[in-house]
C-alpha cells in the first residue's frame, strides 16, 4: 500500500513538472534554438528520462490535450534544432568529419547500434539476408539514423531517405556529398510517404521515424499504408516510447497493428528516448511459421 502511494505521489510530481514546462514552452515566441529554449527541453527530457510506472492512456482528457500538444513542440523543436545544425555542418568542406559538435550525437549512435543489433539479430536467425535497400521515412535535415548505419553497421546497403520537406532533403544531401562511399549510398526523396505506392516493395527494411505522424490516429494511417504496400517479410522498424516518454513521442501500441508480425520490441532504459520495435510484414501471407524474435 505504502509503495503504491509514493508511486502515485511520484506520477503527480512527474505531470505537474511537465505540465510547468509545457506551459513556459507555449510561452515562448520561436522554438528555434536559443538559451531558454534548450533549458527548457533539457529540464523536460530529464524529467522523462528515468523509468516510471505511469500509464499514458489513463491520464484525464485535460492532461491527455497537454501531451498532444506537446508532442508538437516536441516535434518543432527537434526540427529547427536539425536544421540549426545542419547549416552549421553544411559549411564544413567535410561535415561528415564534424558530427560529433551535435550535441546529441552520441545517442544518435547508441541507437544507431541498439537497431543494428536488433536487424542483426533476425537476420542471423533466418535464410534473409543483410539488407540491400533500407528506407528511412522522415529523415530530416540531419539524417543521422541513416549515416550511423551506413558508416559503422550497413556499410554496402543503400539508403533511401524520404521526407516531405525539399529544404530538409536539400540540406540532408549536402552533408554527404563531399564523402565518396555515402554520397553513392544515400539517396534523397521529397515526397509524402502517403503518395508512395510501388517503390516500398523495394525495400527489404523501413525506418519510421518516431514524428512521422504527430498523432496515434495520424501514425496508424501510415503505418498500414505501409503494411499495404511493403514487400512480404520486409521488416518495418518503428521508434516509439514508453512511460514518461511518451510526453516526448506518439506511442505505438503493437497489439492494434494489423498486417505485421511482432519480431522485437526493446525499451532503453537509458539516455536513449525511443523505444524499438521490429515488426516482419506479413500483408500479403498470412503465414504461421512467420519467425517471432522474443523481446
Amino acid at each position: 500500500m505504502e509503495s503504491l502511494q509514493v508511486q502515485v505521489q511520484e506520477e503527480s510530481i512527474l505531470i505537474e513538472k511537465v505540465c510547468q514546462i509545457y506551459e513556459q514552452l507555449s510561452k515562448l515566441e520561436t522554438l528555434k534554438p536559443s538559451k531558454d529554449v534548450d533549458n527548457l527541453f533539457t529540464q523536460l527530457v530529464h524529467a522523462c528520462i528515468p523509468h516510471s510506472s505511469i500509464n499514458i492512456a489513463t491520464l484525464p482528457p485535460n492532461i491527455q490535450e497537454i501531451r498532444s500538444k506537446l508532442i508538437r513542440l516536441c516535434g518543432e523543436a527537434e526540427g529547427l534544432l536539425e536544421a540549426h545544425f545542419s547549416t552549421i555542418l553544411g559549411s564544413f568542406k567535410n561535415p561528415l568529419h564534424h558530427l560529433n559538435i551535435f550535441p546529441y550525437y552520441s545517442n544518435y549512435l547508441k541507437l544507431g547500434r541498439l537497431e543494428y543489433d536488433i536487424l542483426n539479430k533476425h537476420c542471423s536467425t533466418t535464410t534473409q539476408k543483410t539488407p540491400e535497400r533500407v528506407a528511412f521515412i522522415g529523415s530530416g535535415p540531419l539524417p543521422f539514423t541513416s549515416i550511423v548505419l551506413a558508416s559503422y553497421h550497413l556499410k554496402d546497403t543503400t539508403f533511401h531517405n524520404y521526407d516531405i520537406d525539399s529544404m530538409a532533403n536539400s540540406m540532408a544531401s549536402r552533408l554527404v556529398s563531399a564523402d565518396h562511399d555515402l554520397s553513392k549510398r544515400m539517396v534523397f526523396h521529397t515526397a509524402d510517404i502517403m503518395d508512395v505506392t510501388d517503390d516500398l516493395k523495394n525495400y527489404d527494411v523501413i525506418f519510421l521515424a518516431a514524428l512521422v505522424g504527430m498523432n496515434i490516429e495520424d501514425k496508424n494511417k501510415v503505418i498500414q499504408h505501409l503494411a499495404k504496400y511493403m514487400a512480404p517479410g520486409a521488416i518495418l522498424m518503428l521508434r516509439s516510447a514508453h512511460g514518461a516518454r511518451a510526453f516526448l513521442y506518439p506511442v505505438v501500441d503493437p497489439n492494434a497493428l494489423h498486417g505485421f508480425d511482432v519480431l522485437s520490441i526493446f525499451h532503453p532504459d537509458d539516455d536513449v528516448i525511443n523505444s524499438i520495435n521490429s515488426f516482419c510484414d506479413i500483408a500479403q501471407f498470412w503465414n504461421p511459421l512467420t519467425l517471432i524474435i522474443p523481446s
